[in-house]
């Protein structure tokens, strides 16, 4: 779980005669633990009585929630096309710097403003100084408070630099702190993995070093089982639910690429509707505040539908398609439109 330095031949090895066990609850809010339950973030020991081993077993058949019920996120575009639900498990599958941390930190952001929800995020394989912005940015946004006991998320860090056995455990120890707060607090929690392909990818490491034979494409045998152990523990109970979110997929601009010219009048106001579709479901995201100069927005689901079938319905045709970009609420695009005929004139 760590480096070899200072390791010598023929040193004394201590049996703790049981698995690795963490801290768990209420404590590890506003904390960054790693692998192996120790505090990383300079501040004080985290002081509970209450452990639990990172290997556990997925809930009885007899204990999982049946019922099916949608995550409100806040966020237009995933409630209205892409919902999450309770319970679930969400991939957002993307290449490098396309925004897939940024929804996150989002996520958690919202889930713990709207919801009053606890969220956790395992940091697997990721860059160090990501993990750090990540934790700087939740102070500011008031999900991890310093001065009382008031944080709404807990982090675990197995980063780069670290060897693939904390990489390969790491998600483990995340998902325990968020079976604590499901289990024993009744809570709905959201568990971030970022990114679960690091999680893989160390695990057929740790089995090429144990000298197992690979499966036909290089990823170790156990693969399967591996991945499955994890994501079984991770379902709604009676008594609560984790909802995880993994990987992003950026949409394409299909309708971009159709001439205009070439369509009926019917035609054009369908995809003139869909453009402005396609720009409402933009909006301000308060992670990224100091970048954009644009206050966050979170939309109530029974706003963003309010607004996507006014728009369908052709109430808002009079409206240029730049005032639906980067809006809340419908009213925020009528209002933009105001604003934008009175730069017009002047």
């Amino acid at each position: 779980m760590d480096g070899t330095e200072g390791l010598v031949r023929g040193q004394k090895v201590l049996d703790s005669g049981a698995p690795i066990k963490i801290p768990v609850g209420p404590e590890t809010l506003g904390r960054i633990m790693n692998v192996i339950g120790e505090p990383i973030d300079e501040r004080d020991p985290i002081k509970t009585k209450q452990f639990a081993p990172i290997h556990a077993e997925a809930p009885e058949f007899v204990e999982i929630s049946v019922e099916q019920e949608i995550l409100v996120t806040g966020i237009k575009v995933v409630d209205l096309l892409a919902p999450y639900a309770k319970g679930g498990k969400i991939g957002l599958f993307g290449g490098v710097r396309v925004g897939k941390t940024v929804l996150i930190m989002e996520l958690i952001n919202n889930v713990a403003k709207a919801h009053g929800g606890y969220s956790v995020f395992a940091g697997v394989g990721e860059r160090t100084h990501e993990g750090n912005d990540l934790y700087h940015e939740m102070i500011e946004s008031g999900v991890i408070n310093l001065k009382d006991a008031t944080s709404k998320a807990a982090l675990v860090y197995g980063q780069m630099n670290e060897p693939p056995g904390a990489h390969a455990q790491v998600a483990l120890t995340g998902l325990t702190v968020a079976e604590y707060f499901r289990d024993q607090g009744g809570q709905d929690v959201l568990l971030f993995i970022d990114n679960i392909f690091h999680f893989t990818q160390a695990g057929s490491e740790v089995s090429a070093l144990l000298g197992r034979l690979p499966s036909a494409v290089g990823y170790q045998p156990t693969l399967a089982t591996d991945m499955g152990t994890m994501q079984e523990r991770i379902t709604t109970t009676k008594k609560g639910s984790i909802t995880s979110v993994q990987d992003y997929k950026s949409l394409q601009d299909i309708i971009a690429v159709l001439g205009m010219d070439e369509l009926s009048e019917e035609d054009k106001l369908t995809v003139s509707r869909a453009r402005k579709i396609q720009r409402f479901l933009s909006q301000p995201f308060h992670i990224a505040e100091v970048f954009t100069g644009h206050m966050g927005k979170l939309v109530p689901l029974k706003e963003s539908i309010k607004g996507f079938q006014q728009i369908l319905a052709g109430e808002y045709d009079h409206l240029p398609e730049q005032a639906f970009y980067m809006v809340g609420p419908i009213e925020e695009a009528v209002a933009k439109t105001d604003k934008l005929a009175e730069e017009h004139a002047s």
